[in-house]
């Protein structure tokens, strides 16, 4: 068997995906099987990859099928007793496989291991190190905006790795399955690793595979469609996994949330302060309000999903709720800091 699969999606973006592939080649670990899957692009992007990269195993797909979907197509054909995921906006230092591995390969109970992810262009500035959460089903990574100072360089637990740049067993991925493929893009990480994580597999932050994002290069940091499947996915994330008690203190959380936002905005701080005139803050909650709305529509088929998930997971509510609280978000990091 091979020991390390990495799975790259990629969906019209030729020139990023050859500097992902580039960094992939140059790793110190070799044997790895590398598996591009092509979610129908017409950029000329598999005709690279068939050109410049002949070792690459290259899945082709119809049509775009999400970060979801693609990467279950890749999981599917991977051979490897280890799964690793690269965004294909990420350049991966020479020992980031090597990292990774080390940090699972000595522990039958590790399921996932998050990379050090700094932000591509900008030296030294952390991208995310391993997610943290909010009572509300907010998630964000840990560190991000703080500059690297070595603060993240200890081996620990996490909550879940970053989808951009981490590592899965397959064992627990043929356990638990892959990736949601209703939530198509965003929170699907986040709900693949809570799921791994309430099946009772833990997870590891490995400071020594590090990998350069490229921050919002494949749909755009603001674009609508973004915001609403970060919103949307969210309410599912939460629907999904959460014991019931958070669940109708949700809109409260969320309240409180979006208040502390408002704040930061208003003080120029935080993501919200980067949005500028009353015309895009308000285009701003408008998609917010679609995509709750879109959530609240969909949860009829979440419903289905909760129960089969609570008759197979490891915790209970309280040891959910413990979990949740360990590695909780407060809103001063979620309203104030820079994602």
């Amino acid at each position: 068997m091979t020991l390390v699969s990495v799975v790259v999606v990629n969906f019209n973006r030729v020139n990023l995906l050859r500097k992902c592939l580039l960094s992939l080649r140059m790793q110190d670990m070799a044997g790895a099987e590398v598996i591009v899957v092509e979610n129908g692009s017409n950029d000329g992007s598999a005709e690279m990859v068939e050109t410049e990269f002949p070792e690459v195993k290259l899945v082709l797909c119809a049509q775009n099928l999400g970060f979801c979907g693609g990467n279950n197509a890749g999981f599917a054909v991977a051979s490897g007793e280890f799964v690793a995921l690269l965004n294909n906006d990420g350049i991966a230092e020479p020992g980031w496989l090597t990292g990774l591995v080390a940090e699972m390969a000595g522990d039958a109970g590790v399921g996932m291991v998050a990379s050090k992810i700094l932000v591509a262009g900008r030296d030294g500035v952390i991208d995310k190190v391993g997610h943290g959460i909010y009572w509300d089903g907010q998630n964000r990574g840990l560190g991000s905006g703080e500059v690297d100072r070595g603060q993240f360089d200890s081996e620990r637990e996490i909550l879940w790795p970053d989808g951009c740049a981490a590592l899965y067993r397959k064992k627990m991925l043929d356990e638990i399955g892959g990736f949601d493929e209703d939530f198509f893009a965003y929170a699907d990480d986040a709900e693949l690793g809570l799921r791994g994580r309430l099946a009772g597999w833990r997870a590891r932050y490995a400071p020594e595979a590090v990998v350069h994002h490229q921050r919002g290069a494949t749909m755009g940091k603001w674009n609508p469609r973004r915001i609403r499947l970060i919103e949307r996915n969210r309410v599912w994330l939460a629907f999904l996994h959460f014991p019931w008690w958070l669940l109708v203190m949700n809109p409260v959380f969320y309240l409180l949330r979006l208040v502390a936002g408002a704040l930061a905005s208003a003080a120029g701080e935080g993501e919200a302060g980067q949005v500028k005139g009353i015309q895009a803050k308000i285009e701003l909650g408008l998609t917010l309000l679609k995509a709750d709305l879109e959530a609240l529509a969909g949860l009829g088929k979440m419903w289905p999903k909760r129960q089969a998930w609570r008759k197979k997971r490891m915790l209970n509510d309280r040891e959910v709720f413990q979990l949740l609280k360990r590695h909780r978000m407060t809103l001063s990091e979620l309203s104030r800091k820079l994602a």
